[in-house]
């Protein structure tokens, strides 16, 4: 059994580069038996790890397009995919670094003393704007040239954007969910320009978005939150006056935020029917600040080359876009992309560590031999895989939802399992991010923690996927809510399409284990529900982040015995399935079962903290 061998040579390996990959592994061999005084490197022997075209190597990715997508598609979209790689590689991947080395300036004042509140970012991160811009990674999914699976072909291109992009995926991420909720509005007339902005491919006309929705009190809690106020003006639009405390994407053109609007003796309603949702131009035509003062740039760990400020909106002319009071209800929509960008993110990030830990295994020798011949070392590699595999595949389906829906042909069953996958593979992939980039950090060792090696630089930008968008917590309570709201409905869809995935998988030869292990945990899960059905409320919410983790897990192991069903499918695909389906599936049933959910542990847990 090729499964019980940890091997994950070829994975990403294109046409040409075993044998070039074999004159490297004899070079480094060569070397270390040469005289000291003889070799080239005089301070430290190690061979930086290097990977090509991300498109090509990425054979995962390769074989789900060819799996899914119509032919004519297909052959369009490879074409693109692969001269995109080679632009990645050649032109995006040096930008990058530079937006690293180069994090935006905040200039409070000129050198005359006159306040100027200016946000200084490098040509690099300018540049990458354009490149945003010409290469669609916005427009891509509103032109729907390739119908429903446009919104698959942009996020691919996101992904293989992603750790490239010097961290201007996050500016991505919010102008795709501004440019959603304009959508979503039908498009109204005087929201016409800006929506056409920021879908152009024009970098002299493409605008990008903020997202200024938290406020001194917290993030989450936007209802409570909340602080600034909205006075209307005579000529019907708004005049904004608050703090805003974390604003992604200070030098954004445009933004959404939410306020209250006051009545005529001043008085702003409270709670979440009290919001309203705005669009504001940050600068004037002059490029001055619409009455926007900064107060400083966040001093982050990570996404640092990206601005982030803390703002004080003193009379900023606004427009109200949504109805009264229905501003939490009108951002639903921009949470669902962005939440799916996070995603993105996620998947690229595993997928960038990966490659470079598989790269150095090549190089790098320990012990008289190379990494890549420990077999420990290879095992830690290939767990890695597996992660990233299933995470993948997450992604994917998710996207594929969304183009359905998105083009008016997504069933009443894929609009419910969209609404439940959404948090589910946010809350799970971040979490799964953390835990590779950490790994794949140790795989390097001492060299991983090196600065100028770039890999801390994506450890770093990882640890904000579990946070922003919604902590883990945060998003496992919307789980509930989306089984909740459905009624059951919600949960009916997600086991009969878990079901459906593993017919398919029942007449591939060594996925037996693998169909069994999930058929257990959806048995354990529907188990736990009718029990806890008739349990207080607070047991469902101690459960919810187990509960949350069980269908990410169920799902995606759904999901590889799927891709490895498939025709022309690899063993490597039935190994990942495998080994995927061989970890604990449902923790919520198992928790449940030593009694982590019972009455009064609540009390215990906070004993035990406090």
């Amino acid at each position: 059994d090729r499964c019980q061998t940890p091997s994950v040579q070829g994975i990403t390996t294109t046409v040409g580069q075993e044998q070039s990959v074999s004159t490297q592994e004899k070079q480094v061999l060569e070397d270390l038996e040469m005289p000291l005084a003889r070799r080239p490197t005089e301070t430290l022997f190690q061979e930086q790890p290097k990977t090509g075209n991300q498109y090509l190597e990425d054979t995962l990715l390769r074989s789900y397009l060819k799996t899914h997508l119509p032919p004519k598609v297909l052959e369009e979209v490879h074409q693109d995919l692969e001269r995109f790689g080679n632009r990645l590689l050649t032109k995006i991947q040096p930008l990058g670094w530079e937006c690293e080395l180069n994090p935006p300036v905040f200039r409070q004042f000129d050198a005359w003393g006159q306040r100027v509140d200016r946000i200084d970012t490098c040509s690099a991160w300018r540049r990458m704007k354009e490149i945003s811009a010409e290469e669609g990674l916005i427009a891509e999914a509103y032109e729907r040239r390739y119908s429903n699976w446009s919104r698959l072909y942009q996020a691919v291109k996101l992904y293989l954007f992603s750790t490239s992009s010097g961290g201007f995926n996050c500016p991505l991420a919010m102008t795709d969910g501004a440019a959603k909720v304009i959508e979503s509005l039908g498009i109204p007339g005087s929201l016409k320009s800006a929506f056409d902005r920021l879908t152009s491919r024009d970098p002299k006309k493409f605008w990008t978005s903020g997202q200024w929705m938290t406020e001194r009190r917290g993030g989450s809690d936007v209802a409570n939150g909340t602080e600034t106020v909205a006075r209307r003006q005579p000529d019907g639009t708004y005049r904004l006056y608050g703090f805003k405390w974390f604003t992604s994407a200070a030098d954004s053109d445009v933004t959404l935020t939410l306020a209250r609007i006051a009545d005529a003796e001043g008085q702003c309603p409270q709670g979440s029917r009290g919001l309203s949702l705005f669009f504001l131009r940050v600068r004037d035509e002059e490029g001055k600040l619409n009455n926007i003062q900064v107060q400083r740039l966040k001093d982050k760990l990570g996404t640092r080359q990206m601005a982030t400020a803390e703002l004080w909106l003193q009379g900023a002319r606004a427009e109200l876009i949504s109805a009264e009071g229905r501003g939490v209800a009108s951002i639903s929509n921009m949470l669902n992309v962005t939440r799916i960008h996070n995603v993105i993110a996620a998947v690229a990030s595993m997928r960038r560590m990966i490659s470079l830990s598989r790269e150095y295994a090549r190089r790098r020798v320990a012990f008289g031999k190379l990494l890549k011949d420990h077999p420990l070392h290879m095992q830690t590699i290939a767990r890695m895989e597996v992660q990233w595999r299933g995470a993948f595949l997450l992604l994917m389906e998710v996207v594929r939802l969304l183009g359905l829906a998105e083009t008016n042909l997504a069933s009443e069953q894929d609009q419910l399992l969209l609404r439940l996958l959404i948090p589910v593979a946010k809350l799970y992939t971040g979490k799964q991010a953390t835990a590779v980039a950490v790994e794949a950090m140790e795989s390097f060792g001492g060299q991983g923690y090196m600065e100028d090696t770039g890999v801390p630089v994506i450890l770093r930008d990882t640890l904000v996927l579990s946070i922003w968008e919604g902590t883990t917590n945060i998003l496992s309570l919307d789980v509930l809510r989306s089984l909740a709201k459905s009624q059951g409905q919600v949960m009916a869809v997600f086991l009969s399409t878990v079901q459906k995935k593993l017919e398919l998988a029942l007449g591939t030869a060594g996925l037996a284990p693998a169909v069994q292990r999930v058929q257990e945990a959806t048995g354990g899960l529907t188990q736990f529900l009718e029990k806890a059905g008739s349990e207080p409320a607070v047991t469902m919410e101690l459960a919810a982040r187990d509960l949350s983790y069980s269908l990410a897990r169920i799902y995606t192991g759904a999901l590889l015995m799927e891709h490895a069903a498939r025709p022309g499918a690899s063993s490597t695909d039935t190994c990942a399935a495998l080994r995927w389906c061989n970890q604990e599936l449902c923790p919520v049933a198992a928790e449940s079962g030593s009694g982590s959910y019972r009455a009064g542990a609540a009390l215990q847990d906070t004993a035990l903290v406090y």
